[in-house]
């Protein structure tokens, strides 16, 4: 389908219910205004006859989205762009045998079917051996060039590692790091290389820190005894630890920890780390650390269910992880965003991630939450944060209002809510999400998708520029 908004200044939306995930509400009778020059929304207003009419005023183009149920574009804060599913190729061999070019290629795919499912934002936590692939590409699929159609793209480069924790391993050569000179991270230790390398990273533009915090790093043992193959432990020092969250923040980037353990994710909590991913192991004294955590400095936890319930081939690891998960529910008060760990299952079905928390018993409109306005609190740079962050986004509203408001970098807006001054992410379900949430949800049900105000699909058909 070719759509073109060449040349028009103001895109209005007409919605007849409209999900605002502050307050869990459905408003109804809205009309969206959108500014095509920055991408914002200008107003959201009650809906009036005149807006369905364009007139004779060329400036203005209107979309009519009545029937349909709208939401902010959805966020999934943990993928890999530069992995496909394990049942396509082993991780090993992804990492070791395709080349850059390919893995490339692939992830520009895996982008736009992941925007087409409706997901405007995701934040990629690895390359995965393919190197500053990432920082790359982001580039390219990014504003201003934005040579292929993409959701937002926060990233994290190369994730953080000990000395023979991680792969992948050759069976030659058994006390070399990677196979040849192929790691799927960086190796670091002690506190003088986890400084170097924070710095390292966020000089060649990484929106995020991750580090492997805790793994099953004795995998080698696998074959002698499958336990101590398969047993997690903690990884870096506390202090090394410290190093890199405080290195990270003192230059204003955040930190994801790849973490299971009850006693890594405390120490983790207590040096103020931003994310949790996974927490598989966590125990109810750990998540009540995470929910009082809320009252300090909040830390999300981004539980991936989608990974452990797509690829566990012995049905070890993801009863453990779903009783967490409705342990936290119990709890309540758990700062919870969307991420599947999207790539070790198929991109565009990311949505597989909110279904299986509905399935586990979280109201869906808590999980629209996590995966809207939760994604913008999770993924978001710390310039967005506090009372720095407050100002932020009231200046950006007044220059807005004010019409003197420039069109912002991809990485630099407020997303995640269809309101006044945040990116026009918007997207819309033909499906009935109170009474069938999983079907709403599949992308083969988002017939619309904007970003940024531009459109990319229009009667569920890619759009053409």
């Amino acid at each position: 389908m070719v759509f073109s908004l060449k040349g028009v200044r103001e895109i209005r939306i007409l919605v007849s219910s409209m999900f605002e995930p502050e307050t869990l509400a459905f408003l109804h009778t809205k009309t969206i205004c959108v500014d095509a020059a920055t991408g914002l929304i200008r107003e959201v207003r009650n809906y009036e006859e005149l807006d369905q009419h364009e007139g004779e005023d060329e400036d203005l183009r209107v979309l009519d989205l009545r029937g349909l149920t709208v939401l902010p574009g959805f966020v999934d804060a943990h993928v890999h762009f530069f992995i496909h599913p394990f049942s396509e190729a082993s991780w090993a061999d992804q990492v070791a045998t395709e080349s850059i070019t390919e893995r490339t290629v692939r992830a520009v795919g895996h982008a736009r079917k992941t925007l087409l499912a409706g997901f405007t934002t995701v934040r990629d936590l690895g390359t995965q051996g393919a190197g500053d692939a990432d920082i790359a590409l982001r580039k390219c699929i990014s504003y201003p060039l934005s040579l292929a159609p993409s959701p937002r793209y926060f990233c994290a480069n190369r994730a953080l590692v000990p000395t023979g924790a991680y792969g992948p391993k050759g069976d030659m050569h058994l006390h070399v790091e990677g196979v040849d000179g192929i790691t799927g991270a960086e190796v670091v230790d002690g506190e003088d290389e986890c400084r170097k390398a924070v710095r390292r990273h966020v000089g060649a533009g990484a929106d995020w820190i991750k580090v492997h915090a805790d793994y099953h790093a004795r995998t080698r043992m696998g074959d002698v005894a499958e336990d101590i193959g398969t047993t997690t432990f903690t990884l870096f020092t506390e202090s090394e630890l410290k190093c890199i969250i405080d290195t990270a923040h003192g230059l204003q980037v955040k930190v994801a920890a790849h973490a299971l353990r009850p006693d890594t994710i405390r120490t983790l909590v207590s040096l103020g780390v931003d994310t949790i991913e996974h927490g598989r192991l966590m125990d109810r004294a750990t998540l009540e650390l995470l929910q009082q955590s809320n009252l300090k400095k909040p830390i999300t936890w981004v539980p991936t269910l989608a990974a452990f319930a797509s690829y566990d081939p012995k049905g070890k690891n993801w009863p453990g992880l779903a009783e967490v998960f409705r342990t936290a529910l119990d709890l309540g008060g758990v700062r919870i965003a969307c991420g599947g760990d999207t790539g070790v299952f198929p991109h565009g079905r990311n949505a597989l991630e909110l279904q299986l928390m509905v399935k586990l018993g979280a109201d869906w409109r808590e999980v629209l939450k996590w995966a809207t306005l939760g994604g913008w609190e999770c993924v978001r740079g710390m310039q967005w944060e506090g009372k720095e962050g407050e100002r932020r986004l009231r200046t950006l509203v007044e220059l807005q209002e004010s019409g003197s408001c420039p069109r912002m970098r991809d990485n630099d807006v407020p997303f995640g809510a269809i309101r006044p001054g945040f990116a026009a992410d918007i997207i819309a379900t033909s499906g009935d999400l109170s009474t069938d949430f999983f079907s709403a949800i599949e992308p083969e049900s988002i017939p619309f998708v904007m970003k940024g105000g531009r459109v990319y699909k229009f009667g569920g058909k890619e759009v053409e520029y």
